[in-house]
């Protein structure tokens, strides 16, 4: 049973509701460019995910069967006594892993690189939680290996693992204010939104996925302040709502590091050093800018209302099709989402030029109508993902590229 897959539609509830609720009483917790750009990464992430799950579960799989210390059965975990036990020392061994997971997360340069899309967003409300990397798969596999090396059995861990991810997705939002001992002992929002500030005194606090007492334990707890509010996003912007850029930001200036440096350990060391650190010839000749939050000003670029309508209302074919590839990938698997991801993908990177206001946007718009649609249309279809398509199916194709195409030309 995917819990995940079970509680989207929960999750899609309640950014509606937060939604209304901000449009009633004008709060300003969403702007439509950021919201799209988080929720293009959590698409993404999922899409791509798809092609790269497999790494952690084969490794973890292999050590389980390998090496694991205990022989845990899986009928242990039942509804006795010892078997509700069982399951909450894996809940708390998974939320203890998942702690230092996140922050050396933070603290270690190509980790960092990962999770720094999460915290990219200026804004804060429940279409942050789903704004998640697509790159991930390359380490985080490594902090969970203990519990399979004591012997958990792999389905137990991946619902200990689900449960904690949907803990987290009520936890972003600014909705809901302090909860008296609840912040003591869980991470709430109040708890969390300290974790996605920029403000100093909340730089590298509150790690935790389900519980804050490790936040407690090792010394990196902070309490959200009355007289520090939350200014949330990161030190280096990513001034861009390119999901694909969103990515590889990190990435790229560690590598502009990398490649200027002229000592190979640095080289090699920059990767895996504090995140921050920065070799001692570049940071010389390429200086960088300490922030400035007392100027700091939110990514906005000015968007014509017609434009805005136009990429919400593709965006809302996104999810349709987003939720019709997950529906393909649990019942063909991985190879018969290829073709309908990269049509999405496409979609993803279009509107994200058009958010962007980029000059050539609408070019890109049209190429993606006029021969990505079709082909990729086409690509199913011969794929076997959809039924061959009839006259009626290809005349919604067409009408569907024909309305864009008019309503692209009027924004």
């Amino acid at each position: 049973m995917d819990l995940i897959a079970l509680a989207v539609p929960f999750f899609l509830l309640a950014l509606i509701i937060e939604m209304i609720i901000n449009w009633q009483k004008g709060t300003g917790l969403y702007r439509s460019n950021d919201a799209i750009n988080s929720l293009s990464a959590g698409v993404l992430s999922t899409t791509f995910g798809y092609f790269t799950k497999f790494v952690s579960i084969v490794i973890w799989g292999f050590a389980l069967q390998n090496f694991a210390l205990f022989d845990m059965q899986l009928d242990w975990f039942d509804a006795s006594p010892g078997g509700i036990a069982l399951w909450i020392a894996a809940a708390l061994g998974w939320d203890f892993c998942y702690y230092w997971n996140h922050r050396l997360g933070h603290e270690v340069s190509v980790l960092w690189a990962a999770h720094a899309v999460h915290h990219q967003s200026e804004d804060y409300n429940l279409s942050t939680a789903l704004r998640q990397t697509s790159s991930s798969f390359l380490f985080s596999w490594i902090f969970y290996l203990p519990l399979f090396l004591l012997g958990f059995p792999l389905e137990i861990l991946i619902t200990v693992n689900a449960a904690n991810l949907i803990y987290q997705f009520w936890v972003h939002t600014q909705l809901v204010g302090k909860l008296g001992v609840l912040d003591r002992v869980l991470v709430t929002p109040s708890n969390h939104r300290v974790h996605h500030a920029q403000n100093q005194a909340y730089i590298d606090k509150n790690y935790g996925g389900i519980f804050v007492l490790w936040d407690r334990l090792f010394g990196t707890f902070q309490e959200e302040l009355d007289d520090d509010p939350v200014i949330f996003g990161v030190r280096k912007p990513l001034a861009s709502w390119n999901p694909f850029w969103a990515n590889l930001q990190v990435y790229d200036y560690l590598l502009f590091d990398a490649r200027n440096t002229g000592r190979w350990r640095d080289k090699l060391g920059i990767w895996f050093r504090r995140t921050g650190w920065r070799p001692e010839d570049v940071a010389k000749e390429y200086p960088k800018l300490p922030a400035d939050l007392a100027r700091f000003e939110k990514y906005d670029p000015a968007v014509a209302p017609g434009r805005r309508r136009y990429v919400l209302s593709q965006f809302m074919v996104v999810v349709v099709l987003a939720l019709f590839i997950a529906q393909v990938f649990a019942e063909r698997g991985v190879s018969a989402v290829l073709a309908p991801c990269v049509l999405l993908w496409a979609q993803l990177y279009t509107l994200s030029l058009l958010n962007d206001s980029k000059r050539y946007a609408n070019r890109f718009e049209a190429l993606r109508l006029l021969l990505i649609v079709p082909v990729g249309a086409f690509a199913m279809q011969n794929q076997g993902v959809v039924p061959e398509l009839g006259t009626a199916a290809w005349a919604g194709v067409l009408i569907y590229v024909l309305v864009s195409m008019l309503w692209l030309r009027k924004v």
